[in-house]
């Protein structure tokens, strides 16, 4: 018996894909509003664990600050042609894993590009240190581009072993 793969296609697709996006575009703007007006008012270091602050940072770069010095313009233009390219993928996505995955890295962008267009820079708040050794500090529209990013590196290698090992794949759980 061969299992075939869930589809999504045409506006169910891009309705799932849209819904993910204002959700998490939803989510990280919230969580900026509060820790700007309220939990970093004012601006301070909070311990959350022995590993988690919860701090104030500003990104003017892209992903942990590289490109810093480029213009804010240059990276808002960049972000807006990522964001084209992503919808177009999610139109073309064919299971609800993806269309989800690049959902969240949509609004996960949006929300970052608002911060852009608002601030001349990304709001970052989240600190995972060891020690002396801090990550670079995030936010959760960067969760969400990262979870997109696994999700879609994930479902990829885990269709092509079923696709080498037993004809097509069953990504779909969702």
């Amino acid at each position: 018996m061969r299992l075939e793969r869930p589809t999504v296609t045409g506006n169910r697709a891009i309705s799932l894909g849209i819904a993910a996006a204002v959700l998490w575009f939803g989510v990280d703007q919230f969580a900026k509003w509060l820790i700007l007006e309220h939990v970093m008012n004012p601006p301070r270091v909070i311990s959350i664990a022995s590993f988690l602050n919860i701090v104030l940072g500003r990104n003017t770069g892209i992903s942990f600050g590289l490109f810093g010095a480029a213009p804010s313009w240059l990276l808002t233009l960049l972000t807006l042609a990522i964001l084209f390219w992503l919808v177009v993928w999610m139109r073309r996505a064919e299971d609800r894993i993806r269309t989800v995955a690049i959902g969240l890295a949509i609004g996960g962008a949006v929300g970052n590009i608002i911060d852009r267009l608002r601030y001349g820079a990304v709001t970052d708040f989240i600190d995972i240190h060891l020690t002396n050794w801090h990550f670079p500090a995030f936010n959760l529209a960067d969760v969400g581009i990262t979870t997109a990013v696994v999700l879609l590196v994930a479902t990829t290698l885990f269709e092509r072993s079923h696709i080498a090992g037993a004809g097509k794949s069953t990504v779909d759980t969702i």
